[in-house]
């Protein structure tokens, strides 16, 4: 049993679903992500206070499910940051990876990338869409493409203040060794977890590395969430970490 516990360890990747008012997707999510093969999972999934009735369809359907290890609640809505941050203290596996839960990313992705980082012994890997020259071809309008190109702004200036050669900075997919994410102190309630962790993780020293993935991206009609004020918070907060913590 000890032999099985310590081989169980060493493949699993624990996978964090931060959801926020998914009821259209989190069906499919959920069954996209059971159903990636090669590798065990620990799958936590955290429901950041969402309205549309994703709540009713996690507590319902999915709390007595054996393959989701764990359902967080919250009781407000906080971001994506705080949901990741609930869900630190219960990760199991080797490696930590980070999983949207409105389907703009491919789960086949999220293997990919396990694959990579298991294979390589990497400490940290990020799934890059701007690797990916469909990309931009699969723009569906103007303000996306503009997202797209604000991403690459602040991604440089990422790589500028931390000492990276990123493409994609603030790619959902993010993969770590769970003993490095377990040491990060993470503040920050939104979006801005992703400077945020980025910049924490160049302070210690480690080389984050990338691979290409597929991206569908969403409309502010299909629910997109994020706005350009996110990105000012986000410039804001790679100085914040980077200079004053």
């Amino acid at each position: 049993m000890l032999i099985i516990s310590y081989i169980k360890y060493f493949t699993m990747l624990t996978i964090i679903i931060p959801v926020y008012n998914e009821k259209k997707s989190i069906r499919l999510i959920i069954k996209k992500i059971i159903q990636i093969k090669y590798f065990t999972k620990q799958i936590i999934i955290v429901d950041d206070a969402s309205s549309d009735g994703t709540t009713e369809i996690l507590k319902n359907e999915y709390l007595k499910k054996k393959q989701i290890s764990k359902i967080i609640f919250h009781k407000k809505n906080m971001g994506k940051g705080a949901a990741i941050r609930s869900a630190q203290k219960f990760i199991k596996g080797k490696y930590v990876g980070i999983q949207d839960a409105d389907l703009e990313y491919n789960p086949l992705d999220l293997k990919k990338i396990y694959n990579f980082i298991y294979k390589n012994n990497y400490d940290v890997v990020y799934g890059s869409r701007v690797l990916n020259k469909n990309t931009f071809e699969n723009t569906k309008n103007f303000t996306h493409l503009i997202r797209i190109w604000g991403n690459i702004f602040l991604t440089k200036t990422s790589n500028f203040i931390n000492n990276q050669s990123l493409t994609d900075a603030h790619t959902c997919y993010k993969v770590f060794n769970s003993k490095i994410f377990k040491k990060i102190i993470l503040k920050e309630n939104g979006f801005a977890f992703c400077p945020e962790v980025t910049t924490k993780i160049s302070k210690m020293k480690k080389i984050i590395k990338e691979i290409p993935i597929s991206y569908n991206g969403r409309t502010y009609n299909d629910g997109k969430k994020i706005t350009s004020f996110d990105g000012l918070i986000a410039l804001y907060s790679l100085i914040k970490y980077r200079y004053f913590e």
